[in-house]
């Protein structure tokens, strides 16, 4: 495979992202990975290399580069969750928007990558983002899946929930069953507004698990079996929408 670590030019500044894609047989579709909120890490960027091997050109950018481009939450210390949670306050619908239109740019004029057929899958803090961009581009992307997504029903106006209407394309969305970051009433106030939209879409819960459960360095949270099934289901949607013409 092909691996680039590039800086993708936004409007507001210099982005630092991975690029790993397939060497042979492209264009190819196009997956753009969202990180959770510990950082942009070698953890993701080894998921990222496992959907590019399958035949996907993944696109995983800093979401933090306004304020730093290299921060990874090593240790979960009072002042090190107090980092995090001030990087994660800064990120919003608008900067989703700008930092996606400058992915769409980049893969646009890339020889590898196949503009026509976009997916994307977003982590933690992220589920809100693939629902803000979903609705902002609607025509660009064919799928999104977030996984084990916090904040997902906010009283905010911009609540991911509220952007289902807009959504045009399938969508996927994994649940911890023990999350106090995506509670049961969350999720049904998502649920409703998908059906409300009658979006094409499905919710899954996996019992018995913890915010985090898919990633395998996550000590004492991550579920092997769960994990598996949550890469079962990604392939799955994306063989779905992004490879069958």
């Amino acid at each position: 495979m092909i691996e680039e670590n590039i800086d993708i030019q936004t409007a507001n500044g210099s982005m630092n992202t991975f690029v790993v894609f397939p060497e042979e047989d492209g264009p190819h579709p196009v997956i753009f990975f969202y990180m959770d909120a510990p950082g942009k890490r070698e953890e993701l960027h080894d998921m990222a290399r496992r959907l590019a091997s399958v035949g996907y050109f993944v696109v995983l950018p800093n979401l933090y580069y306004r304020r730093s481009r290299d921060f990874y939450l090593k240790e979960r210390t009072p002042e090190a969750m107090d980092v995090m949670f001030g990087h994660m306050a800064t990120l919003n619908a608008q900067t989703s928007q700008t930092d996606t239109q400058a992915m769409l740019k980049f893969v646009d004029t890339h020889a590898m990558a196949d503009q026509t057929r976009i997916g994307t899958v977003g982590y933690c803090m992220s589920g809100p983002i693939v629902m803000w961009i979903a609705a902002q581009f609607p025509d660009r992307f064919q799928s999104i899946a977030s996984i084990h997504g916090a904040n997902m029903a906010t009283n905010e106006p911009d609540s991911p929930h509220l952007m289902a209407p807009q959504i045009k394309c399938e969508s996927y969305f994994a649940c911890a069953e023990i999350d106090k970051w995506a509670p049961p009433e969350d999720i049904q106030k998502l649920e409703a507004s998908l059906i409300m939209a009658k979006s094409n879409y499905r919710i899954e819960w996996y019992p018995k698990v913890e915010h985090g459960f898919v990633f395998p360095q996550r000590a004492g949270i991550y579920n092997a079996k769960a994990a598996e099934r949550h890469w079962e289901r990604l392939f799955s949607l994306f063989e779905r929408t992004l490879k069958t013409k």
